[in-house]
């Protein structure tokens, strides 16, 4: 992939799942919860040790690094040609940032080529019970399932924002998927995705992944799997690879957020701001997709939403994470704990790979905008739950808009 520049960010969260049977509501709702997407592996106790066998190795592009950054890296114990070399395959807990300023993400110019970006995918689901509570909060019946449907290509023309985040884990090469957000520091010229603190962080018994990239209309074409086997790299990545420059999700996250379960999942939300791999026109992201969508912090009430859309790569059978799926439904609401702020939950059978995909409803102007991405749902897919966007989710996109606003 790519050559170096890396990222330092501030915040993190998690992941969770769902219920399935009709036990009583905590027990039947807890049981079952898993994550829904990449990454729920990477935060085990035994993570560690080198993921090379699980991972393809990436290009040897030279490296373009300012004097500033080579230093920052070092403070982080970090030679740049050594990580770019094979050293960030190293996931000795010791050596893994994890605290909020430590987000670092040196670009390895043409390590996600055509092959890695396709086999990148969900890791092993499993069930955790650990976040059993005496009460749920509010919650709304179960959805019934949402079928869902595949975005007509091309992906561009018909969902401009959408696109993949690829990422490396202890567990090998992940997925999951993201949109463009305008940034109120430079309008019309954003370069922030959004997606789920899970696809950036590990969350309490892990760290920052490596490696995060944005592919914005990812296999635009909508091309199968045995397609895209030889597809070029401009092919698959039409709008090119952008690399995360840095990335913030909520300290909640960071602190609580699972690899299993719900834990976190209230505050599982995550900004990163990119920058092209090869150093493109000059253009921005929104610029050179065309498009992106407002973010909504007020967090309208479930009986004032009729509908959200939900977009994603889900990559979990019976899908295989190569094309854009939608699903919509009148959301209702879903308290994991009494404490954690509750979640929005629509009838959805995208699987793991969907995480982080945003979900669109109307704002408060009455124009699109973004109001949760996905976050959990359960091991038998048929529905996604969200967090609400509130005064946290805003602290972060500020921070991040903030931290670029001068450049």
């Amino acid at each position: 992939m790519r050559s170096i520049r890396p990222s330092f960010s501030t915040r993190g969260h998690r992941g969770g799942r769902r219920r399935t049977s009709s036990l009583p509501a905590a027990v039947a709702l807890v049981s079952a919860l898993v994550l829904t997407a990449t990454a729920c592996e990477s935060g085990d106790d035994e993570a560690g040790g080198d993921a090379s066998a699980s991972v393809a190795d990436g290009g040897n592009g030279e490296i373009r690094i300012p004097d500033h950054i080579k230093d920052k890296l070092k403070e982080h114990g970090i030679d740049v040609d050594e990580w770019k070399n094979g050293a960030w395959k190293n996931w000795n807990k010791d050596d893994w940032l994890r605290e909020a300023q430590d987000f670092v993400n040196p670009i390895i110019e043409d390590l996600w080529d055509p092959d890695r970006m396709r086999e990148a995918e969900e890791p092993d689901q499993e069930v955790d019970d650990s976040d059993l509570s005496g009460d749920q909060g509010v919650t709304d019946p179960e959805p019934q399932p949402v079928q869902a449907v595949a975005v007509p290509p091309s992906y561009h023309e018909n969902a401009a924002t959408a696109g993949k985040v690829l990422f490396d884990a202890p567990g090998g090469t992940m997925v999951c998927s993201a949109t463009v957000v305008k940034d109120p520091a430079h309008p019309g010229k954003s370069n922030l995705v959004w997606t789920a603190g899970h696809c950036v962080h590990a969350g309490k018994k892990g760290g920052w992944y490596r490696n995060i990239a944005f592919v914005p209309s990812y296999n635009d074409a909508g091309k199968s799997n045995a397609e895209l086997e030889g597809a070029t790299k401009e092919e698959v990545a039409p709008y090119g690879v952008w690399w995360g420059d840095w990335a913030q999700t909520s300290d909640q996250w960071i602190e609580q957020g699972g690899a299993t379960g719900g834990d976190g999942a209230s505050y599982d939300f995550a900004v990163i701001h990119v920058t092209p791999e090869k150093g493109g026109d000059g253009k921005s992201l929104e610029e050179t997709v065309g498009a992106a969508l407002p973010v909504d912090f007020k967090a309208p009430a479930v009986p004032e939403v009729t509908s959200i859309t939900a977009t994603g790569y889900p990559a979990a059978p019976p899908y295989d994470g190569q094309k854009l799926f939608q699903c919509s439904d009148k959301p209702g609401r879903l308290s994991l704990t009494a404490t954690d702020p509750t979640m929005y939950r629509i009838g959805c059978t995208m699987t793991g790979g969907s995480s982080g995909g945003g979900w669109v409803a109307a704002g408060s102007d009455g124009k699109p905008a973004l109001v949760s991405n996905t976050s959990i749902g359960p091991v038998t897919a048929g529905w996604l739950a969200g967090p609400r966007l509130g005064q946290e989710a805003k602290g972060v996109y500020d921070a991040v808009s903030g931290k670029f606003a001068g450049q």
